[in-house]
This record gives structure tokens, sequence and C-alpha cells, in this order.
């Protein structure tokens, strides 16, 4: 006897994935963020114990200052801020962090078919790769950036271009690295 169902196209099938793995994370860190940030369902014990946004952007702002400070220039932080003497203080935001293009690189690198050691080295060097280039843009904000309407300004928007164009060409590459790769048939299927 035939069997009459037909297959979905794995395509399709990482497509979803990606967009539920994606909408998932992000959508956890928005409710996470509504949960630490006073208003509405403010939980106090979370904000004072448990809040990994406060702690991640307390570490990206002590990184920039550490790098700031090796290079010679003399800073100041705070929770939310730091200031380069002589120059610019920058106000690091939840919109600084990067966490939604972190989001979406994690939903892919998960979503794509490959081997967990595979998905855990690219994804890892990936995140890295996107803090990385997030401190950068923070030190070279301290030092140089002039708020100017005459010139196209917004520096978050620059950011998220370059970013999304990077990872397009790694996932290119990471993609064509996967292709090449001998899966079994039986296999593939519990990566899809």
């Amino acid at each position: 006897m035939k069997s009459t169902s037909k297959k979905i196209n794995p395509a399709i099938i990482f497509i979803i994935r990606f967009l539920l793995l994606f909408g998932t994370f992000y959508g956890f860190y928005l409710l996470y963020l509504g949960v630490v940030s006073p208003g509405g369902y403010y939980n106090s014990y979370l904000d004072k114990h448990f809040n990994f946004i406060n702690d991640f952007r307390t570490l990206l702002i002590g990184i920039s200052s550490g790098v700031l400070n090796l290079l010679g220039y003399q800073t100041k932080t705070s929770a939310e801020q730091m200031l380069v003497v002589g120059h610019n203080i920058v106000h690091i935001g939840y919109d600084c962090l990067g966490i939604a293009v972190m989001c979406f690189f994690a939903a892919f690198v998960i979503a794509y078919p490959a081997t967990l050691r595979t998905r855990l080295i690219f994804g890892i060097a990936g995140i890295l790769c996107i803090q990385l280039l997030n401190i950068i843009r923070i030190v070279l904000l301290s030092l140089y950036w002039k708020h100017n309407h005459a010139f196209i300004s917004d520096h978050h928007t620059i950011f998220n271009i370059l970013v999304y164009l990077l990872i397009g060409i790694s996932i290119y590459f990471y993609i064509r690295h996967q292709d090449k790769q001998p899966l079994h048939a039986a296999n593939r299927s519990l990566y899809l």
C-alpha cells in the first residue's frame, strides 16, 4: 500500500523552526525585561538577584572601559553610562546590548541542520564576534561620535546593518561548509 502523505520541504521546516526559535528567544528577552523593569509586572526579587540583562550591560561597559583604559584613556562608569574624560559620555540602553541580533543568530544556528559540535563552535564564535563589534562600537562612539543632524548619525541603524551584513556573509560560508559535510540520511532528519 502506497503512502499518500507528502514530505514537508526541509526548507519550510527550517523556516518554521527559525521563526519559532527567534520568537521564543526574543519574546523571552522582552518578557523578562518587562519583569525586571519598574512598572507593569515588575518583580523586585528577580530584578535584584537575577537581572542578567543589567549584568550583561555592566559587563559590556566594564570591558569597553577596560579597553579604553588600556589605550591610555581615563574612564568613569555607572550602571548605564561610560564617560571618557575629555571626550564623550555614552549611555548604554537596552537597545545597545545587541540582544535582538544575538537572538537572530542563535535561532539560525540552532535551526540549521548541523552536528551539535559545529553548532556550538559557530554559535559561540558568532555571538562573541557580535559582542566584539559591539564593544568596538561603544569605544569608537565614546571617543569620536558627535551628534550632528546634518549627517547620518543613527549609529544603532548603522551598527545593525553592518552586523546583519557580516552575519549574512558568515551564514553563507557556514551553509556552504555544511552542505559539503556528509550527513547520513537517517541522521539528517534529526538535525532538521
